[in-house]
C-alpha cells in the first residue's frame, strides 16, 4: 500500500481551527510504526492549471491569491494556493498509483470535497477528488465512481460532477448538518443517502450497504474516495454513530468490488482520527 504525505501540509493553522495539523502528524506518527500493513511513502507533484481547470474556473485559481479569509471555515494563509496545489497533485498521484495496480490513500490536507466550482468553502480550497476523477476521465477512464462517506455531503463534488457522462457521485452523510445539501438526488448521476443526526449505529451501517449495493450497480471500471471519518460517534463536528470497526468494515467492502481504487483524505476531526483511518486501511487491505 501506497501512503501519499507531505510536511509541507502541517504547515499552516488557524488556532482553535479544527482542521488542523495534528490530524495528519499523528496519523503519520501510528502508520509509521505500525507493523502490521507493509507501507511505501511518497509525495506528491503540485497540480497543474491544465488539470485544476477541469473542476475549477480561472477566476478561482487567482481567488486563492487574494489575502483575505474566504469564510468564517476557510481562512486564508500566504501560501494556500502552493499547498491545495500539492494536495490535489496528490490526489492525481493517487489516480496514477492506482492505474499501476496499487492500492494507495493520500494523507494530505487540505481536504476538498466542499470546494465548488467557482466557491471557496468548508475547510476545502481546490476539489481534489473532482480534479482526479475528471482528470481520469480525459486520460482514459470510461467509467468512474466518487464514493463519499465524509458525515458532510460533498457539496462540491456534487457540483462539479453533476452531469457528467460516465461518472457517478455516490455520498452518505448526515443530514441536516452543515452545508445543508445532500437531500435527495441531484440529476442523474448524484445520489445522496442521508442519514439523520444520532441514527443508531445498526441503521447507519444498512444506509452504508444500500449505498455501496447502488455504487455495485453503476459498475464503475475505476472508484475514487473521499474518505472522511466524521461519522465516528464521538466526532465533535456532527452526530454519527460509527466505530472503528465499521471504516474497517467500510474497507473490507470496498476492497470485495474488484476494481481499482484510490482514497483521499477528507473529514474527520477527533482524536481518534489515526486509528479510525488505520482500522480502513486495514480493511481495504484485506486485513
Amino acid at each position: 500500500m501506497i501512503i501519499i504525505t507531505d510536511k509541507s501540509c502541517t504547515s499552516y493553522r488557524r488556532p482553535g481551527h479544527p482542521e488542523r495539523p495534528s490530524r495528519v502528524t499523528l496519523t503519520q506518527e501510528l502508520l509509521y510504526d505500525q507493523t502490521e500493513l507493509p507501507l511505501t511513502w511518497t509525495g506528491p507533484t503540485p497540480a497543474s492549471d491544465e488539470t485544476i481547470l477541469r473542476a475549477h474556473t480561472p477566476e478561482y485559481i487567482a481567488r486563492l491569491r487574494i489575502p483575505r479569509d474566504f469564510d468564517a471555515d476557510t481562512p486564508y494563509f500566504p501560501d494556500i494556493e502552493s499547498l491545495a496545489r500539492n494536495s490535489a497533485g496528490a490526489a492525481l498521484r493517487a489516480l496514477e498509483c492506482t492505474r499501476r495496480g496499487e492500492t494507495v490513500f493520500s494523507l494530505m490536507r487540505p481536504p476538498g470535497h466542499h470546494a465548488t466550482r467557482n466557491e471557496i468553502m468548508g475547510f476545502c480550497y481546490l476539489n481534489n477528488v473532482a480534479i482526479a476523477a475528471l482528470h481520469a476521465r480525459a486520460t482514459g477512464t470510461k467509467r468512474i465512481a466518487v464514493f463519499d462517506f465524509d458525515v458532510h455531503h460533498g457539496n462540491g463534488t456534487e457540483d462539479i460532477l453533476l452531469n457528467q457522462p460516465d461518472t457517478a457521485f455516490f455520498s452518505i452523510h448526515e443530514h441536516p448538518c452543515y452545508p445543508g445539501t445532500g437531500a435527495a438526488n441531484v440529476g442523474d448521476n448524484c445520489f445522496n443517502y442521508p442519514v439523520a443526526p444520532h441514527t443508531p449505529r445498526k441503521e447507519y451501517r444498512e444506509r452504508l450497504a444500500r449505498a455501496l449495493a447502488d455504487l455495485r450497480a453503476f459498475q464503475p471500471e475505476l472508484i475514487a474516495v473521499s474518505a472522511g471519518f466524521d461519522g465516528y460517534a464521538r466526532d465533535p463536528l456532527a452526530q454519527g454513530s460509527l466505530e472503528a470497526e465499521d471504516f474497517h468494515w467500510l474497507g473490507a467492502e470496498l476492497r470485495q468490488f474488484g476494481v481499482p481504487l484510490f482514497n483521499l483524505l477528507e473529514g474527520g476531526y477527533s482524536n481518534a482520527l489515526p486509528t479510525l483511518i488505520f482500522a480502513y486501511l486495514k480493511g481495504v487491505a484485506g486485513q
